[in-house]
């Protein structure tokens, strides 16, 4: 009898010790996972804003294709020497005269966010955004707007050049060679629309 009372003895202090090691092994995997959805939230808050961001250009690259639509006897007009928007020397246009004129600085200050504030600071667009409109053919525009993307990804092809260069980071920072460089586009082609 008293041997068996040692055995048994010795059985729960394994136990507890077994029991202890478990914990800790829980206690890590679950850290583990923990550190896991922080870098995924991290992740998921990125994307987010990179959608938010392309959803607004695609609204800014609609605006233009239909003020040139709308004003197609002038639309020759609309075709910038370059980026228009953020980091435009002198800031937006100001002329007001004509219909192109008011059409450019309203779309500028829409590529810049001067439709909303907060704080002073000009919030309601994409961050850096400019736009480009080029004539591509007789009476074919493409319009084009850039932003700055949050994270770095494939470089815009050549064939772009709207904003080129202009979304380099400093020293240190991963967005080198136009790879934080984000653009939506699209070709407007203006028709003949008088009578054979």
């Amino acid at each position: 009898p008293g041997g068996e009372m040692v055995a048994m003895t010795h059985d729960s202090r394994s136990q507890r010790g077994i029991s202890l090691i478990e914990v800790l092994i829980a206690m890590v995997i679950l850290a583990i996972g923990l550190l896991g959805l922080v870098g995924l939230q991290g992740r998921l808050h990125v994307t987010q804003v990179e959608s938010y961001q392309r959803a607004q250009a695609l609204i800014l690259l609609q605006d233009m294709t239909n003020r040139i639509a709308l004003n197609r006897t002038d639309a020759l007009a609309y075709v910038t020497a370059e980026p228009i928007g953020t980091g435009m020397a002198g800031g937006c246009p100001v002329a007001n005269a004509s219909r192109v004129q008011r059409d450019v600085r309203e779309w500028c200050e829409f590529l810049i966010g001067a439709a909303e504030t907060l704080g002073g600071a000009q919030v309601g667009a994409m961050v850096g955004g400019r736009g480009c409109v080029e004539e591509i053919a007789t009476d074919e525009y493409l319009i084009t707007v850039t932003w700055q993307g949050m994270a770095p990804v494939t470089a815009p092809p050549e064939s772009v050049p709207c904003g080129a260069g202009e979304y380099d980071g400093g020293d240190g920072s991963p967005c080198v060679d136009d790879l934080c460089r984000r653009f939506v586009s699209t070709v407007v082609r203006i028709s003949d629309l008088t009578p054979l």
